[in-house]
């Protein structure tokens, strides 16, 4: 009797010391799954395609969230203490093998806390300057990723032939935003070029919009919009005051044309997204390393119309113009 009982026991210990190896080594291989830590300054269309693509780049490339490899996803909400708090739990607490930033902040508080594990900027207009990287093509640290520079020239040549007697634009921007500053300048030396008469209009946060924009209106032909996250979350915003007296936004990013913007000459900001999540995964397999890889600048983007909003403000596209684009309405 009693050497039945002490085999039971030792059956049962037995299994449990068995049950207990397959438990820690499925603990062990969730464990092992690699982290991709992203930070998104804030919710709106754009960034918010930007996240998408990010997936669907890394699916592309073989890694799928929750099966071979975990997100971690904070969002900032345009809160520099919270980018700062959620940088440092992305390092320490989820133990991010790599780290995404969508959008500059982002992206900068990121580096403010790491100099070692790798940073791939997702939507970034010029790095340098941002003071990510010392050289775009030879980043020389431990960040890479992909330009969001929109293509000025190609935009003020589109605004030439679907606005040729408006002859006064006015840029609105965000002063607090480092990526907007840069991209002000270069839209104004181009637009100076091709004879228009510049006006800059910076505001400091987003209260400020609906009456800066009232001021425009009044001032200038068109409004210009770089590609600000500030002016970006507050669209609408920005598409109700300037449809009060009909006067047309150009924006430089295609969800903002959605939103309300008549035209622009875009980079898909999902594409964009996908490109960023592909220079992740290569990071993570080990086939890339963020200082010899080059930040990817788009070459060409999509010209695209809001035919529901030209119509709105009595403005006719001409064919040859919408035979090529993309037309939302």
């Amino acid at each position: 009797m009693r050497k039945n009982r002490l085999s039971i026991v030792v059956v049962m210990i037995v299994i449990f010391l068995i049950g207990s190896f397959f438990v820690e080594k499925k603990e062990a291989a969730k464990e092992k799954l690699p982290t991709v830590g992203v930070l998104q300054f804030v919710s709106h269309p754009a960034l918010d395609q930007i996240y998408k693509g990010i997936q669907a780049g890394l699916k592309e490339k073989g890694y799928e969230d929750g099966k071979n490899m975990v997100i971690a996803f904070q969002n900032g909400q345009a809160d520099q203490s919270k980018l700062a708090t959620m940088s440092q739990q992305l390092v320490q607490e989820k133990k991010a093998d790599v780290l995404i930033g969508i959008a500059t902040p982002a992206a900068q508080a990121l580096a403010n806390i790491t100099t070692e594990i790798p940073i791939v900027l997702g939507a970034i207009t010029d790095p340098v300057s941002a003071g990510l990287v010392k050289n775009n093509n030879q980043p020389g640290g431990n960040i890479t990723g992909v330009s969001d520079k929109s293509p000025v020239a190609a935009q003020f040549d589109l605004v030439s032939e679907i606005l040729p007697k408006k002859k006064k634009v006015g840029i609105l921007y965000a002063s607090s935003e480092e990526n907007s500053k840069y991209q002000v300048e270069e839209a104004k030396n181009v637009a100076e070029k091709k004879g228009l008469t510049v006006k800059t209009y910076a505001v400091p946060s987003s209260n400020e919009i609906a009456q800066t924009v009232q001021v425009m209106t009044s001032e200038v032909d068109f409004i210009y919009i770089p590609t600000d996250n500030t002016i970006a979350n507050a669209m609408q915003t920005v598409v109700n005051e300037a449809n009060k007296t009909k006067t047309p936004i150009i924006p430089s990013v295609d969800t903002m044309v959605e939103q309300g913007g008549l035209a622009t000459v875009g980079i898909n900001q999902f594409d964009l997204g996908v490109q960023t999540g592909k220079m992740a995964a290569d990071i993570l397999s080990g086939k890339a390393k963020p200082e010899t890889t080059p930040i990817y600048t788009f070459k060409t983007g999509d010209i695209i119309i809001n035919q529901k909003q030209a119509e709105k403000l009595g403005i006719s596209i001409p064919e040859h113009i919408k035979s090529k684009a993309t037309i939302t309405e």
